[in-house]
């Protein structure tokens, strides 16, 4: 029989996302699940309220890791673009390097991909792929949300939002209990307020 299939959307630079998909990898160890990465933009959904990344350079570094994702995906396929989201999430968040452009280009040379890809990540050559992996995502769970998106079993939801990894069985039973909830076709928000930013040490 064949694994579950888990669709997760991403921006590299969300720490929510991050955590959240060190904890779907550590599901995928414990539960047969297959995960699918698709790319989302922060910049993308926030761009009505944003400068333009071709007229702001702080804008622009922003959209660089996503553009960059997506330019992986189209270039080498799903396995690439887990590589280089690993590469990516560690070194913006576990190494703290928030020079985006930097962290992208180290990102590309650890999975091996062509230095090319850098400079096509500063520039719009790839959003029209970008947007359509990014709306498919919103399109699930609606425009209010942000990153990360799970999907699985036809419904789907964003987070959850974690601050810790967990690991194990500890971790398929988060996943259990996210199953459970968003089978239910009238459950729709459980929420209470953050009280610390997520933890990656």
């Amino acid at each position: 029989m064949a694994a579950e299939r888990v669709d997760f959307w991403f921006d590299p630079l969300c720490p929510f996302a991050w955590a959240t998909s060190r904890w779907i990898l550590e599901v995928e160890k414990v539960r047969d699940i297959e995960v699918h990465w698709n790319v989302m933009s922060l910049g993308v959904l926030n761009e009505a309220k944003s400068p333009s990344p071709a007229e702001d350079a702080e804008q622009l570094a922003k959209w660089i890791p996503s553009r960059a994702a997506t330019a992986v995906d189209l270039a080498y396929g799903q396995e690439k673009v887990a590589e280089f989201y690993t590469a990516a999430g560690t070194e913006i968040h576990n190494n703290g390097n928030k020079d985006f452009e930097n962290a992208t280009a180290k990102a590309l040379e650890a999975i091996g991909a062509d230095a090319s890809l850098l400079e096509d990540a500063k520039t719009d050559k790839n959003d029209e792929q970008m947007r359509a992996s990014h709306e498919e995502g919103i399109s699930k769970v609606g425009q209010d949300v942000g990153t990360p998106i799970v999907a699985f079993k036809g419904t789907a939801f964003f987070g959850p939002v974690i601050t810790r990894i967990p690991s194990g069985e500890e971790a398929g039973k988060i996943f259990d209990g996210a199953v459970a909830l968003a089978e239910y076709p009238y459950f729709f928000e459980l929420k209470r307020s953050r009280t610390e930013r997520p933890q990656f040490s």
